[in-house]
């Protein structure tokens, strides 16, 4: 019980998610408990969390204490500024890099019909959502780009795995030309 009170102290102080191995780093040496054991804190902690309106998530990078998603808009009226607006270009252009890495900027603008401007490009990098995973070998060498854990850790998934399939996907329409996403753990707002 006092490892799980532990845990959930050092996963709650955390300003990013947390591995089981980094958790037990935190630990001083000599008092070290094995991986088992803080997983099974993890468990425990997320089950007694089950009812509440936060939750302990499991994403790409770790664990990491998050507002449940059925509560995001109640909390996000706690922050004054405007959540970022991305055009429907850009998360176009996101949602197929996601679904088709490693892809070249031409192979987006052959998918998407229209050219991708540098800007946008430059945006998702330097949102850390998307990186350089090596170059294509034909004439130019032009990048392949693929998604990062800070991807997967914004959008609140494991894996990619845990992407809606395309067929989930088809007939879905946003209801605007811009998505708005609020900042901060585990908050995904609808546009205004």
């Amino acid at each position: 019980m006092e490892i799980q009170r532990i845990v959930e102290a050092i996963l709650f102080a955390a300003k990013r998610p947390m591995t089981c191995k980094q958790v037990q780093q935190v630990f001083p040496e000599l008092e070290q408990p094995d991986l088992a054991e803080i997983q099974a804190a993890i468990d425990a902690i997320t089950v007694d969390y089950q009812p509440r309106g936060i939750e302990l998530a499991k994403i790409a990078s770790g664990y990491r204490f998050q507002v449940r998603s059925d509560l995001s808009r109640w909390v996000s009226r706690l922050f004054e500024e405007k959540p970022p607006k991305y055009s429907k270009a850009l998360m176009e252009t996101l949602a197929i890099i996601a679904y088709r890495q490693p892809v070249t900027r031409g192979d987006i603008e052959d998918i998407r019909g229209v050219s991708v401007s540098t800007g946008m490009v430059q945006t998702l990098l330097e949102r850390e959502w998307v990186r350089v995973l090596g170059h294509k070998e034909v004439p130019g060498r032009p990048a392949l780009y693929g998604t990062t854990k800070q991807f997967l850790d914004y959008f609140n998934l494991s894996t990619l795995n845990e992407l809606p399939t395309l067929q989930e996907l088809q007939g879905f329409e946003l209801s605007t030309p811009e998505t708005t996403v609020a900042e901060g753990p585990g908050l995904i707002a609808p546009s205004d």
